[in-house]
């Protein structure tokens, strides 16, 4: 069940109405979210709704177990165990066939063919994120950052609630449990809010990622070999955008979904191609990942505490398992290690930098305004185009293709075959509301919170109609279903 289709218009209004209808009663209204919740994971294929709830009642059962513990010992055996069976998990749906395919190639390679194990296994839809919160959930019990929950619905639904399920954001568990033991309500800034965000997903998503998608990205990358530069610069300049706008888009749409059912998500991206800088990049963009992979993965670690050699090995290391959670395919490694091996790279030229100017008197030295903004430019511009690179690998279909890419920026005599002023003026458009102030989508929805009642669900309906009779025929998945 897709965001942007009737089919699920229809699912949210029933369950919008029946959820607010038993507000009063808070251990029904939970139970009813969980079973909507449940119906729409089940709607791609029932047959893994066991699973999801399986892994549920694993974290809840880890969790109990953490919370009736004292001895530390024991308690690190616990959290270790309940981190490798969700990984266990996330491993064999999402790598089995990637590590068998890669030992079966160097078997070949030094002459030891053998026959492997190789099954036919089926991806479940957001897998990655249902585990990601799962392993929350215990970690942050274990922290003691969150109380074992009494509550097996508290905790399933936690997991498993629609707007977030398959495509995120990551929800951390100290964030949404406390809001399930509140009385819910639904303010007129909470409306307000959702519905811009909703739109403007839609807007992201329907209009300008399906665009592009369909008009000049997958054209070029299906083969572009057989393009010029222009065709392939704009290409990949239209995947930075499209991406941007099909996941950010479905994040609006998720935070604005969980407002008007009364609960609060956090923001999951903040204007990421103004980042002057690779490492305020990753603070914008997919920020509950980011800060998962920080406070789970990178801290952990160590963090920057284990020395500078043990800094560089950290980042390296937490981006490199970055790049393979988006993806069972060596693109996605090399995605993952170039940006590790470029936030060292960037943290050590800064510290250069920085020991080549030291202050004066013990003051640092004041730059002038003008010197300042020409190096956020620059900034901009170089951390834009080193993301710009990467995305070359995430979006290719293998080496090959994103070689082919490479060498083809060298070719500026081969006509321009789709690139046409229309997307260009996409790409333009959604790159400048990078730099609109910040607070731009806040005043908007406070703007919607005053429109009365009997206007508020017309004006709602005639602005889906208008994004939905602009936007191209045909309604795409999200490209993170796959992740």
């Amino acid at each position: 069940m897709l965001f942007p289709t009737l089919e699920f218009g229809i699912f949210f209004l029933i369950v919008f109405a029946i959820s607010w209808e038993l507000r009063r009663t808070a251990d029904l209204r939970k139970l009813f979210l969980l079973a909507a919740s449940y119906t729409f994971y089940g709607w791609w294929d029932w047959r893994f709704v066991g699973l999801l709830a399986l892994s549920s009642l694993a974290n809840y059962l880890f969790g109990r177990a953490l919370g009736g513990l004292e001895r530390d010992g024991l308690r690190r055996f616990i959290v270790a165990l309940a981190v490798i069976a969700n990984l266990s998990v996330l491993g064999f749906f999402k790598y089995y066939g990637f590590f068998l395919e890669s030992l079966d190639d160097i078997l070949v390679v030094l002459g030891l063919e053998r026959d492997l194990p190789f099954l036919e296994v089926i991806l479940p839809v957001g897998v990655s994120f249902f585990t990601f919160q799962g392993i929350s959930y215990v970690v942050d019990v274990y922290r003691r950052d969150v109380a074992a929950q009494r509550s097996v619905v508290d905790v399933c639904l936690y997991i498993s609630f629609f707007p977030q399920l398959v495509a995120g954001p990551i929800v951390r568990a100290a964030h949404f449990l406390p809001q399930l033991e509140e009385k819910p309500s639904l303010t007129p800034a909470m409306v307000g809010l959702g519905i811009t965000l909703i739109l403007s997903g839609l807007i992201k998503k329907m209009v300008i990622a399906n665009y592009l998608a369909t008009e000049l990205v997958d054209p070029v990358f299906f083969d572009p070999s057989v393009l010029g530069a222009v065709d392939l610069l704009v290409g990949v300049y239209g995947y930075a955008i499209q991406i941007y706008c099909d996941f950010s888009g479905y994040s609006d749409i998720a935070i604005g979904i969980a407002a008007l059912l009364g609960y609060r998500f956090d923001a999951n991206f903040n204007q990421p191609y103004r980042s002057a800088s690779l490492q305020e990049f990753w603070r914008r963009w997919h920020i509950s990942l980011s800060s998962w992979l920080r406070d789970y993965l990178y801290i952990p670690l160590g963090g920057s505490r284990k020395g500078e050699f043990g800094t560089y090995r950290n980042l390296f290391l937490t981006m490199f398992l970055g790049g393979l959670w988006h993806g069972a395919a060596w693109t996605f490694v090399f995605w993952g290690t170039f940006h590790g091996a470029m936030l060292g790279v960037e943290r050590y030229v800064r510290r250069r930098f920085s020991a080549l100017a030291p202050p004066v008197d013990g003051e640092p030295q004041p730059a002038s305004r003008l010197s300042d903004a020409a190096s956020w430019v620059v900034g901009v511009v170089l951390t834009f185009h080193l993301v710009c690179f990467a995305w070359i690998f995430f979006r290719a279909e293998s080496f090959g293709l994103a070689f082919d890419y490479l060498v083809g920026f060298g070719d500026w005599s081969t006509p321009v075959q789709h690139a046409t002023p229309f997307l260009a003026l996409l790409i333009a458009g959604a790159l400048a509301f990078h730099f609109t102030p910040p607070s731009l989508g806040r005043w908007i929805g406070s703007g919607v919170k005053w429109l009365p009642s009997p206007a508020l669900g017309p004006a709602f309906g005639a602005a889906v109609f208008f994004i939905w009779a602009i936007a191209p025929e045909g309604v795409a998945p999200f490209i993170y279903f796959q992740f």
